[in-house]
């Protein structure tokens, strides 16, 4: 198994600025932290639906050890700005309270193989997007370093998924309206429980009780806020490539205008439900 492309010990923790760290980010650190560090569980589904593809299989568990090791850095970096928080602890609440079925699956979930790269494509699309955003718009040096390595692994990430999803749509067949319909299903998860039910885990107290659409609102209010046009622009341009559409085409600028406004909508509707609750 190759090694991650960087290693987090190498990163000094020692040089956060504190005065730099405001409560909203270390919270949507938290949350991220956990769903990074869980990429074990689908990096043994992966294995099984790609079972008779070793060099996948490979290819899976190097993705997982990157991914968990971007959840280690974040964990170790929210650890240091709270040493009251617990990575392990906090994973411990996730992995109780949020189960996904289909992980046990031997065949994919999203129908074939090549399906299944289309949505991992997607994932990588919105982490890549996620970080790039996040570290471009804080000023603390040492999380805008981890972020900068996270975003070139996921963006490097979605290459590979891309390569294998080119490699099946040749047995497979898949068209571009079947894989947009995919790509959008995948999308539209991205507002299911496992981003909600992260950050109610890294951040809620141990009276809290879990409402998706409370906790969910509390998320998407401070992790939408991070985005500029520039990483939406380059999230739909990623999104119309794997879906076989010209990226660069009058659609896929029309489709980018429309997802920042949505976003932008998104943030400000979650900051005024927030409010009136």
């Amino acid at each position: 198994m190759s090694l991650p492309h960087w290693d987090m010990n190498e990163i000094d923790y020692s040089k956060i600025d504190l005065s730099k760290v405001t409560p909203d980010l270390i919270k949507v650190v938290k949350a991220a932290a956990l769903v990074e560090y869980n990429a074990v569980a689908y990096s043994s589904y992966l294995e099984r639906v790609f079972a008779d593809d070793p060099a996948f299989q490979e290819m899976s568990r190097c993705w997982a050890t990157e991914e968990v090791q971007h959840g280690k850095s974040l964990g170790k970096w929210a650890e240091t700005v709270d040493p009251t928080w617990s990575l392990e602890r906090a994973m411990d609440k996730f992995r109780q309270g949020y189960q996904i079925e289909h992980l046990h699956n031997d065949t994919s979930v999203r129908g074939s193989r090549a399906a299944e790269m289309v949505a991992r494509c997607m994932v990588e699309t919105g982490t890549s997007s996620y970080y790039s955003a996040i570290g471009t718009g804080i000023d603390e040096p040492v999380l805008k370093e981890i972020c900068a390595k996270i975003a070139g692994d996921e963006f490097r990430h979605y290459k590979l998924f891309y390569d294998t999803l080119n490699r099946y749509l040749a047995r497979e067949n898949m068209g571009k309206w079947a894989r947009l319909k995919v790509a959008l299903s995948r999308i539209a998860e991205s507002e299911d429980d496992e981003l909600s039910y992260a950050f109610f885990a890294a951040n809620a107290n141990d009276n809290d009780v879990y409402d998706r659409k409370t906790w969910n609102r509390e998320y998407m209010k401070r992790a939408y806020s991070y985005y500029q046009a520039p990483q939406v622009d380059r999230a739909v341009a990623m999104v119309f490539k794997a879906c076989g559409f010209d990226p660069k085409g009058f659609a896929g600028k029309g489709i980018s205008k429309v997802a920042w406004w949505m976003i932008q909508k998104t943030t400000k509707d979650a900051r005024a439900m927030a409010k009136a609750a």
